[in-house]
């Protein structure tokens, strides 16, 4: 997408003018679509998803900042945070009839959204073992922060701190691109 368009959609989305919304459907539904349905596993549920993420990208329009983020980073945070809610919610409410690895589920994983960084599990190995057992946990186990420090015993702070410096360390071996593609919702 040129940046000219993106600016022009963004400028539309803080102006609350609904053509912003047909814009970005037309420009982003079926990318969005696709990082729904590898979170939930299944399209029907990846289409309410995508129909959630919309409502909310409206409602949170003006909350969008250009200096935090590219356009489509944000919109993909918002969709692969109301997919996750939607899975625990389905989970939730079907845990007693049928037994869900959560974790399984929809952690999405580095390989399934850039092809250029399938290896990133192997080069972990590169990496100190304090920040590898972090980011094995947060981005291979699907944990979120919390919960690796419950499981992994480290203060919620040291996590944090681990994730930061062994993001840094394979920014090293991957550039800078491969931060934007891992940070997506684990960096508050």
């Amino acid at each position: 997408m040129s940046t000219l368009l993106e600016k022009h959609i963004v400028e539309l989305l803080q102006e609350r003018n609904e053509k912003a919304i047909s814009l970005l459907y037309e420009h982003y539904a079926d990318t969005l679509l696709g990082v729904a349905n590898k979170v939930v596993r299944d399209e029907e549920l990846a289409q309410d998803v995508l129909q959630e993420s919309f409502v909310k990208i409206w409602k949170k329009s003006d909350s969008y900042d250009a200096s935090k983020a590219k356009l489509f980073t944000w919109l993909f945070r918002i969709t692969r945070n109301t997919a996750i809610d939607k899975l625990r919610s389905v989970s939730t409410k079907t845990d007693k009839e049928i037994q869900i690895d959560v974790s399984d589920v929809y952690n999405l994983g580095v390989d399934t959204t850039r092809p250029e960084f399938m290896d990133v599990r192997e080069n972990l190995d590169k990496i100190e073992p304090k920040y590898q057992i972090v980011l094995d946990a947060l981005f291979f186990q699907g944990m979120t922060q919390q919960e690796a420090s419950d499981e992994l015993d480290i203060p919620l702070g040291t996590i944090k701190s681990r994730l930061k410096i062994g993001l840094r360390e394979l920014r090293k071996i991957y550039g800078p691109a491969l931060l934007m593609v891992l940070s997506i919702n684990l960096i508050p």
